[in-house]
């Protein structure tokens, strides 16, 4: 009998420990929904802008670089707006079981490879598009004023675009190692109410 009850106090430790470890991930998607929403409605919108709105005179820019810029604004268009579309579906669902304590009844499993897709689709390949956009508007506007312009743009951005992947490459990597010593941490944890649990009734 005494078991029985060390077994079910350890089980409601534990049930408790998970809830609120789940509800610090919900949170946490949460507020990558909502940075990914207002990032991707910007970026898409000063893409579509730019698509709309920039002057090419005939025969002004070469052939590959439009059809380079074309392609370019409209995958980054694209990514963008899938980004926010899955956002704009999954954040009201996410609110609602937040707003119920956190409970995990499998949707949190079913949104959480949706969310980190679109997280990495907004800001990882998002981002990148956009730098690249904005070289190829520099080609498109001012390739035909002067060639020095456009190059110099170029290589100011070859630099930037490797600090974003260097920085990018080092926050994933912190990323995985603060994950690796909170679930460490986590277990430890656990470890040690179930054992003072048990060395109570013993």
């Amino acid at each position: 009998m005494n078991g029985v009850k060390k077994w079910q106090k350890t089980r409601r430790v534990s049930c408790l420990y998970g809830k609120v470890t789940n509800e610090k991930k919900l949170v946490l998607s949460r507020a990558k929904l909502k940075a990914t929403s207002r990032t991707s409605a910007l970026l898409s919108g000063f893409a579509m802008i730019a698509m709309v709105e920039i002057q090419i005179q005939p025969g002004a820019v070469p052939e590959w670089v439009l059809v380079a810029f074309c392609v370019c604004t409209t995958v980054l268009i694209s990514i963008h707006l899938f980004s926010l579309l899955i956002s704009v579906c999954i954040l009201p669902n996410l609110e609602v079981i937040i707003s119920e304590g956190g409970c995990d009844d499998g949707r949190y499993t079913l949104f959480s490879a949706y969310v980190e897709t679109a997280w990495i689709f907004s800001t990882a390949i998002g981002i990148m598009l956009f730098l690249l956009e904005v070289v190829l508007i520099a080609w498109v506007k001012f390739h035909y004023y002067s060639d020095a312009a456009s190059i110099l743009s170029t290589c100011l951005m070859v630099p930037l675009v490797l600090i974003f992947l260097m920085f990018s490459v080092h926050f994933y990597k912190r990323l995985l190692a603060h994950g690796s010593d909170t679930l460490n941490k986590s277990v430890n944890e656990l470890e040690t109410m179930v054992t003072s649990l048990q060395a109570i009734h013993v």
